[in-house]
């Protein structure tokens, strides 16, 4: 997504995306919790209003699948917005969502 940034920290246990984009106050934040090296369950999704509608959450849910498929993990969508959108995406991400 253009004009927009996703940086990724972590504890032993807790993972957060956070996007930024450019001109815009705020940011948009994934989080997820660490339940063993191969897997990880994503808790939370948050946009601010003035970003809505700009594609942030869906940008933040494609980082965490593309990182938990380089790490060989899964991912538990407990959060409501990724698990929408991995239901909607169901076949295409067999290999990475744990149902």
């Amino acid at each position: 997504m253009t004009n927009t940034i996703i940086f990724y920290t972590d504890t032993d246990t807790k993972g957060r995306y956070a996007a930024r984009r450019l001109g815009f106050d705020g940011e948009g934040e994934l989080t997820v919790s660490k339940v063993s090296p191969t897997l990880i369950i994503a808790d939370h999704t948050a946009v601010p209003d003035s970003m809505r509608g700009m594609g942030v959450a869906r940008a933040l849910a494609e980082r965490l699948i593309s990182d938990a498929r380089a790490n060989g993990q899964r991912i538990v969508p407990l959060c409501p917005y990724v698990r929408a959108h991995a239901t909607k995406h169901r076949e295409e991400l067999a290999d990475v969502i744990q149902w």
